[in-house]
């Protein structure tokens, strides 16, 4: 039997917009495996996080899904009915938002709002809520739970609204887990402590983590596998350690390079030069080419090969001239 738990194949996704469409994933697949984190990776704007919000349909309004199947337990997530998905929704599969401040209702309690996401989906009093509540709270490392719990967003800081959603994410035992951007807004050592506790539910109950994250320095630390995403295309797939060793395509090793490193200090940091396409039209040659120092004439004439190995290449890869040829 497959370990695959949820597999996402050949997504694409328009956004209407005033000045014209624009497309922000282009068949795009991936496979997320039981109790495995896999990070998708990739600069602002490139589809990552429109990827993660289409497993469970909570693109906005303006977004079209052009094609694609998102299979879980067997069922097309694309397909379902809205009762149907909702069952899924929050109970199986669940999703910690990047600023978790804007993620929570500022005019309900913590409290209420843990018991609120509690009684959606199991057969509990308020009483009985309530009181499992402050047990959520207390799973993810916040103390003086009463006090949490009667307040409002607003008076915790960012790290505490994090934990709360950590919390109100992990409280049923779902399988799967789309965290998006999970500690972007918190500081380093906030950081290290949220990235420790996605590690602990991973270990201690199995569950499977869709990481969206543009940091390899947050991939480093957790994920076993990396999908990097760059202008709505996943350009190369492997394990952490392949992509942190032997990045292939010219986009990951720039990525990589942009790292903050203690044998630089003193330099100025690295980065890409140029800027993203314009995505108002599906790529009929290769996305990168404008900032590749790699670029061929048939990387200006063609869509990228398949995400596949190469000759001599130890993972998959879109590009006609990875970095290990010369």
């Amino acid at each position: 039997m497959s370990d695959t738990v949820l597999s996402v194949r050949d997504l694409s996704v328009r956004y209407r917009t005033r000045e014209g469409p624009v497309y922000a994933t282009e068949r795009i697949s991936f496979e997320l495996k039981a109790g495995e984190v896999l990070a998708l990776v990739g600069e602002s704007g490139s589809g990552k996080s429109t990827a993660a919000m289409s497993v469970l349909r909570l693109l906005p309004p303006e977004a079209e899904v052009l094609s694609g199947q998102v299979d879980f337990d067997s069922q097309d997530l694309l397909a379902l009915e809205d009762h149907d998905l909702r069952t899924i929704r929050g109970r199986r599969i669940s999703t910690i938002f990047q600023d978790p401040i804007a993620g929570l209702n500022p005019v309900i309690s913590i409290g209420d709002q843990v018991a609120e996401s509690l009684m959606s989906h199991l057969p509990l009093s308020k009483k009985e809520a309530r009181n499992r509540s402050l047990n959520v709270l207390r799973s993810v490392g916040l103390s003086d739970v009463e006090r949490v719990a009667k307040s409002y967003p607003f008076q915790l800081s960012g790290g505490m609204c994090q934990r709360v959603m950590i919390g109100i994410a992990t409280a049923l035992d779902p399988e799967v887990i789309i965290a998006d951007e999970p500690t972007s807004a918190l500081d380093v050592t906030v950081q290290a402590q949220i990235l420790h506790q996605l590690e602990q539910l991973r270990r201690d109950r199995g569950t499977s983590i869709l990481l969206i994250t543009h940091n390899f320095g947050v991939v480093a630390q957790v994920a076993d596998a990396v999908a990097v995403m760059y202008a709505g295309h996943i350009i190369e797939t492997g394990t952490v350690d392949e992509m942190l060793d032997t990045p292939l395509h010219p986009y990951t090793h720039a990525l990589l390079a942009t790292l903050p490193r203690l044998d630089n200090a003193g330099r100025s940091l690295a980065a890409i030069p140029g800027a993203p396409p314009d995505l108002s039209e599906p790529a009929a040659h290769c996305p990168f080419i404008a900032r590749c120092p790699k670029v061929m004439n048939v990387c200006r004439n063609e869509p990228p090969p398949p995400l596949a190995p190469g000759a001599h290449a130890t993972h998959p890869v879109a590009c006609y001239n990875p970095i290990w040829q010369s």
